[in-house]
């Protein structure tokens, strides 16, 4: 058989192989593992679309899961959630400062709540989240519209779901951590799509 016709069959073959998602798929590899990640455009659209354009634009090259919260490192007169925090806050600030704030999709709007292996963008007020993403433990109820964890009671802005390496996302939720931030922080090599 002819070289060029083999050399045809096998990327014909490769590009068979790739899995059809009927929502986009997204990859963390990070330092501790992968986390593979369904997200839901036709519930969150903007949020998605925002998170999708920094994936593309290599916005996450370098970044970092940074950040933690669970029972012990947050003062026990406030509402209480379990999640680890990623993004580019800690690795390049000016360019999270730069980036323009997503329009909020609050879970009443999504349907999308904060449950265990839920993603949802970090924010202060409402129209503020950017580049910053947290990944649920647990269930976290507080996080959704009308919840306690935010007072504007307008919740987070959740846009997917992990459905593999969740056993990585608690691995880096068990690491060593200081006033709520890891140390060191779990480098994320990269965030593709699949």
């Amino acid at each position: 058989m002819n070289s060029k016709f083999l050399y045809i069959i096998f990327f014909g073959l490769l590009a068979a192989c790739r899995p059809e998602y009927k929502n986009p798929h997204v990859l963390i590899r990070s330092a501790a593992g992968d986390i593979e990640l369904e997200l839901y455009p036709g519930k969150a659209p903007k949020t998605v679309a925002a998170f999708l354009s920094y994936v593309d634009s290599g916005c996450y090259q370098p970044a970092s899961f940074y950040r933690v919260l669970n029972d012990e490192n947050q003062p026990s007169n406030a509402p209480k959630s379990s999640l680890i925090q990623g993004g580019i806050w800690r690795t390049n600030y000016k360019k999270a400062a730069a980036v323009t704030g997503v329009s909020h999709e609050t879970t009443q709007q999504s349907g999308i709540l904060h449950k265990n292996g839920t993603i949802s963008l970090a924010r202060t007020d409402t129209g503020t989240a950017k580049t910053e993403f947290f990944i649920c433990i647990g269930d976290q109820p507080g996080l959704d519209f009308g919840g306690e964890n935010n007072p504007d009671k307008q919740g987070y802005a959740a846009f997917g779901r992990v459905v593999k390496g969740m056993n990585v996302v608690n691995t880096i939720y068990k690491r060593p951590e200081d006033d709520q931030y890891f140390h060191p922080p779990v480098a994320i090599l990269t965030i593709e799509r699949l």
